[in-house]
């Protein structure tokens, strides 16, 4: 199996500027592409994760990726796939952001190969630099309006009547100067991105032809969503954060192990290194019992983040709460200080801190419809405090939110 063949049996390859030279390219040469990423929240969350496997992929037949941090670009925001401007964020938090990412890089992507080992770019190198007025000298004329508002990232919030500010309209012309510089510097030929970027990858194919003749590529992968049709990454509660800060080892495990029965399999393509064989085995053999392929891509994806270990002790977790009933178990836990306990700990702000929320308005909604439980009790009142019942238990508390999640609260000194 080629890679390009690999790519579309996985379910990866959306739209290719020229897929036939490309496959011809990759197959003959390593070569050096990009994905990039800005630094707009504190962790990339499961909707990123199809960017990171196609990187993965990619080591597996011994290209390079080169994964750019966009701490430049962060600083315009993204109009692609928006509603409407993003925030704009601090230099610190910029910063920040940016170290965290690179954490979640560390884990995925292959780093015993010198050949193909993942390299790490940083756009404001080069965008801090630039002057302006020189900048749309060089480089301007090799765009014109009529072209970028026919893009989806331009069109559909005018469409809309959404506001689209200048900052944002230069966004894509700084994605397409990336891509020139990372061919300049590191002969990068490729450009990957999520189908909203396949304007602004396409222009920088055009940018680098148009500035010094040479052929580069685009390639773009599916918007991905579930059975249902929601956005990958995205859940009632929240994102699917990657950083286990945010989100911890056992819901990590449980996310994969609650997918629908309809993506089971696509989903053991995209997101695991099971290959073509492997997975058509378990398909065969797990026919009558798609329990056990659920929980075969739950261990496959955990591991590959949080490592083997974490993932079989999430599953003996699960095993213990629902098979068992035993609440003893290794559960995600707040530890509170016994100077915290000096005020009144709301039962709604635990949920929330546990990531079992995606604010404090949704924790309490969850406890006024009947979905909150301590030690197995049903609690209804959204303004409920804890003390009174931490401090009369010597094993700490037991909460369940829903049917499938439970964490324990436990006081320290």
């Amino acid at each position: 199996m080629t890679l390009i063949e690999e790519l579309k049996f996985r379910g990866f390859l959306n739209q290719c500027t020229n897929e036939e030279t490309l496959n011809e390219v990759i197959n003959s040469n390593k070569i050096k592409f990009y994905i990039g990423f800005d630094c707009t929240a504190k962790s990339l969350h499961v909707g990123s994760l199809i960017q990171i496997m196609i990187m993965r992929l990619f080591q597996k037949y011994g290209h390079t990726p080169i994964v750019l941090i966009g701490k430049g670009t962060t600083r315009i925001g993204d109009p692609s796939g928006k509603d409407e401007t993003r925030k704009i964020l601090s230099d610190d938090e910029i910063d920040l952001n940016a170290k965290n990412l690179k954490q979640v890089f560390d884990r995925f992507l292959l780093s015993d190969n010198e050949d193909s080992k993942w390299i790490t770019r940083d756009n404001s190198e080069w965008l801090d630099k630039l002057n302006y007025v020189n900048f749309l000298r060089d480089y301007g004329k090799h765009f014109t309006i009529n072209k970028m508002l026919s893009f989806d990232s331009v069109k559909i919030r005018l469409d809309r009547e959404q506001s689209l500010n200048f900052v944002e309209f230069n966004y894509m012309i700084f994605q397409a100067y990336d891509f020139l510089e990372l061919n300049n510097r590191d002969n990068c030929i490729l450009q990957i991105g999520g189908s909203d970027q396949w304007g602004n990858i396409v222009n920088g194919v055009e940018l680098i032809r148009r500035t010094s003749g040479k052929e580069t590529f685009g390639l773009t992968t599916p918007l991905l969503t579930n059975a249902n049709g929601d956005k990958m990454g995205k859940t009632a509660d929240g994102a699917v954060w990657l950083n286990e800060d945010m989100l911890s080892a056992y819901d990590y495990w449980q996310f994969w192990r609650n997918t629908d029965d309809r993506d089971v399999i696509r989903f053991l393509k995209l997101f695991t290194d099971l290959d073509k064989k492997e997975i058509e085995t378990i398909e065969k053999e797990n026919a009558d019992n798609i329990n056990e392929t659920k929980i075969i891509l739950a261990n496959k994806a955990t591991a590959m983040l949080h490592g083997l270990d974490e993932a079989k002790k999430s599953q003996e977790t699960a095993k213990d709460i629902f098979t068992n009933n035993h609440l003893d178990a290794d559960l995600p836990t707040i530890k509170l200080k016994s100077e915290e306990l000096h005020n009144e700990v709301l039962l709604s702000d635990l949920i929330l801190r546990i990531n079992f929320a995606s604010s404090k308005s949704s924790s309490r909604k969850l406890i006024r419809g009947n979905a909150v439980k301590i030690d197995k009790e049903l609690i209804k009142d959204e303004h409920f405090s804890i003390n009174t019942l931490l401090s009369s238990s010597s094993s700490g508390l037991v909460i369940s939110v829903g049917k499938k999640k439970f964490f324990r609260v436990v006081t320290i000194e």
